[in-house]
């Protein structure tokens, strides 16, 4: 038999690549692991019961392989994101507070209050995903760990919101400057992540 052209070999070789990846996503009946589709209508779903659905898909869609449809993974993933946010955000102020040293005492003083808060936040939103990670549902302690989530989340949420509180309270030129103004936007986007990931808690069948 005379040997096929490398063209027909690609062909073949791009047919079983598809045929595979095709087999892989979809649902065993047998019991197997959802198909990606299926995982994807999961996180839609429950995204849809957040303040802040098109920031939920997007943000959590890229770690779907790790909660498929669990209710319980999907929010530690939702508790992690945040909490990456979280300490993005505190990096960031720390770079503010090396460029903005020896200028206005209230914008450094509200950027200093502003670092505590945040970093306080970005710890109680990595005790909460540790806790997620104890969770059974089945337990009868699930109610207990649920409970201290929400109550590490809901603080978490205070504490992003007391960073701005802090700028308005030191003045409106504090609230005015440049560093004021994009510490307001940046608790404006992490606090979207924290409440994601409060409402996809709150969202666990218990």
């Amino acid at each position: 038999m005379a040997p096929l052209p490398p063209r027909a070999i690609s062909l073949v070789f791009l047919f079983l690549f598809f045929t595979a990846t095709s087999a892989t996503r979809r649902l065993d009946d047998a019991g197997g692991q959802p198909t990606t589709s299926s995982a994807m209508a999961f996180l839609r779903s429950r995204c849809a019961t957040t303040r802040y659905p098109d920031v939920c898909y997007d943000s959590l869609l890229p770690y779907v392989s790790t909660f498929q449809t669990s209710h319980v993974k999907l929010a530690i993933a939702a508790a992690d994101v945040a909490a990456a946010k979280l300490r993005a955000f505190s990096a960031r102020i720390k770079d503010l507070l090396v460029h903005s040293a020896g200028g206005v005492a209230r914008v450094d003083a509200a950027l200093k209050d502003c670092k505590s808060t945040i970093s306080d936040a970005d710890n109680l939103a990595r005790r909460s995903s540790a806790e997620l990670g104890q969770l059974d549902v089945s337990s009868s302690q699930a109610r207990w760990h649920v409970s201290n989530v929400k109550t590490w989340l809901s603080a978490a949420i205070t504490n992003e919101g007391t960073c701005t509180d802090g700028f308005e309270e030191a003045g409106e030129a504090a609230a005015a400057s440049p560093a004021g103004k994009e510490v307001a936007a940046r608790v404006a986007r992490v606090k979207q992540h924290t409440s994601i990931a409060l409402a996809l808690v709150n969202g666990i069948p218990l």
